[in-house]
């Protein structure tokens, strides 16, 4: 039992530390994922 609570203090504390940088990467895929959709909504269709 000391090792998962251990493992869990680990764990919440690399994202503590990492939280910008998570939420950096999830702010930009979701940019490239409305550009995307944005894009094919405005290409012409042939």
């Amino acid at each position: 039992m000391q090792t998962v609570v251990k493992g869990y203090r680990g764990l919440s504390y690399l994202v503590g530390l990492n939280w910008d940088m998570i939420f950096v990467l999830a702010t930009l895929g979701a940019a490239l994922s409305v550009g995307a959709f944005l894009g094919l909504q405005m290409a012409p269709l042939r």
